[in-house]
C-alpha cells in the first residue's frame, strides 16, 4: 500500500500536527479522508472535519483505525498518551514521534507491542511546505525510514541523521528558524535606517534572504562561492561584510547555535 493510501492518525492535533495535515492535503497527494485528528478539545478542528478528516477526542479510537500513528504532543504529555494508547497499538502499525527530546527507546519501553518507532523533527515552516525535517530511529527500525521520508518530503526537505544528533538538529533547524528571522529583522532595521519605510524594508530583506537560500539549494553551491560573485575589490559589499565580521556577526551566530544546542542537551 502506498503511503498516500494509508490512514494516518495525529495524536495531539495542535499547531504542528494540523500544519502537517494541511501540508499533506495541499500537496494533492493525500486525501483529507485519510486523516484522523485527535485532540482533547476538538472545537478548533471544525475546519478539518468540514474537509473530510475524522475528528475525535478519543486517542484509543484514533489509534485503532490507523496504519500510521503520529504523536505530536508536548514532551510532558507523552507518558500519559502512551499509557492511554498502548493497548490499541499493533506491530503492523508505524509510530512517528514528533516529540522533542524523547528517544525511541524511551517510547519502546512504555508500549506493550513491538510497534516500529521513527522520530521526525520538522520546523514551523512545515505550515507552508518548506520544512527541514530531520529523521532518525534505532537500528531495528531503519527499514521504516523511507515511509517517514516519503511523508515529510511532501512538506519540505528531509535529512536522515543518527538519533544522538537529534538534539543538535533542534538547535540548527528548529531554533534556527528564529535565528534566521532575527537576521532578517536586523536587515530590516538597517534598511529602515538607510532610506526605506519599515514595511518596504521587510519585504526587500525577506525576499533577498529567500533568494540567497535558493541560490545555495538550486546551485548546490557553497555560500562563499555566491558571496564572491557579488563582492568586488574596494566595493560596498566587502566593506559591509568586513564591518559585520569586525563586530562579531559570524561568531555571534555560531555561539547562538552552540548555546541553544547545549541548552537542549541540558548542559547550559
Amino acid at each position: 500500500m502506498a503511503v498516500e493510501d494509508k490512514t494516518i492518525a495525529i495524536i495531539g492535533a495542535g499547531n504542528l500536527g494540523t500544519s502537517l495535515v494541511n501540508g499533506l492535503i495541499n500537496s494533492n497527494k493525500f486525501l483529507a479522508t485519510n486523516f484522523i485528528l485527535s485532540k482533547r478539545k476538538i472545537t478548533s478542528l471544525s475546519t478539518f472535519s468540514e474537509k473530510g478528516c475524522v475528528v475525535t477526542n478519543n486517542n484509543r479510537d484514533a489509534v485503532k483505525n490507523a496504519d500510521i500513528v503520529v504523536i505530536a504532543v508536548l514532551p510532558q504529555k507523552i507518558d500519559e498518551v502512551l499509557e492511554e494508547i498502548t493497548n490499541s497499538l499493533n506491530e503492523k502499525q508505524l509510530i512517528i514521534s514528533l516529540v522533542t527530546g524523547v528517544k525511541v527507546q524511551e517510547i519502546q519501553t512504555q508500549i506493550v507491542s513491538n510497534t516500529p518507532i521513527v522520530r521526525a523533527m520538522p520546523n514551523t515552516a512545515i505550515a507552508i511546505r518548506e520544512s527541514m525535517t530531520c529523521i532518525s530511529t534505532s537500528p531495528q527500525w531503519k527499514e521504516h525510514i523511507p515511509i517517514v521520508q516519503d511523508i515529510f518530503e511532501h512538506v519540505g526537505e528531509t535529512v536522515i541523521i543518527n538519533e544522538d544528533q537529534m538534539t543538535s538538529a533542534t538547535a540548527l533547524c528548529a531554533c534556527g528558524i528564529a535565528f534566521f528571522l532575527r537576521a532578517i529583522r536586523a536587515a530590516t532595521q538597517g534598511g529602515t535606517e538607510i532610506d526605506f519605510h519599515a514595511s518596504i524594508a521587510l519585504k526587500m530583506a525577506a525576499q533577498t534572504a529567500k533568494g540567497a537560500a535558493s541560490l545555495l539549494l538550486e546551485n548546490n553551491s557553497h555560500p562563499e562561492d555566491e558571496i564572491d560573485k557579488v563582492t568586488s575589490p574596494k566595493g560596498c559589499t566587502i566593506a559591509g561584510l568586513n564591518e559585520m565580521e569586525h563586530t562579531g556577526f559570524s561568531s555571534s551566530f555560531i555561539k547562538g547555535i552552540t548555546t541553544s544546542a547545549d541548552k537542549a542537551k541540558g548542559l547550559y
